[in-house]
């Protein structure tokens, strides 16, 4: 009896899932209102070669808001030095700066709380990606060893993180 009940429950887990999937909502008219608003800002100021925007609206397990966004055109883009950005790029490419990043933003903003964590390093040497971090602007010190992500710095960073996902 006991295996019946449990292939019924995975049945019905399995229904349920399905359901799920089939009841995803399309992609339709009305989900690009971002981009139709660029656009249109875009033509207004007579840009023809485009523009990007990223924006924003984001509430932290801490409770701190951040509402933001940005948008730059495309000809300033390919016209900038790219090699500026190097060092900011460079601090987020190490796992251990990514994850000190992610619970810092979850609320962990002490040294001595970063280094309690698993598989962070010795704190020699959590200190060093905290000093990268904070010399590449991902990071700032608020005092006593706290840290934090600046609030201008949160939705970027977030930006950067979905935009890296294969």
């Amino acid at each position: 009896m006991e295996l019946e009940e449990r292939l019924a429950e995975l049945e019905r887990r399995i229904a349920a899932l399905e359901q799920a999937r089939s009841a995803a909502p399309e992609v339709g008219e009305g989900d690009f209102w971002a981009l139709e608003g660029l656009k249109a800002q875009l033509a207004e100021v007579g840009a023809a070669d485009g523009g990007v925007l990223f924006t924003g609206a984001v509430r932290l397990p801490t409770g701190e808001r951040y509402d933001w966004q940005y948008g730059a055109l495309t000809e300033g883009l390919l016209a900038g030095d790219w090699s500026e950005v190097t060092d900011s790029l460079a601090a987020l490419g190490h796992p251990v700066r990514l994850r000190l990043l992610r619970e810092i933003l979850r609320g962990l903003r002490t040294a001595a709380e970063l280094a309690e964590l698993a598989e962070i390093g010795t704190t020699g040497q959590i200190y060093h990606h905290l000093r990268q971090l904070t010399a590449a602007g991902w990071l700032h010190t608020t005092g006593r060893g706290r840290y934090e992500v600046p609030g201008t710095r949160v939705v970027p960073l977030l930006v950067v993180l979905t935009a890296a996902q294969p």
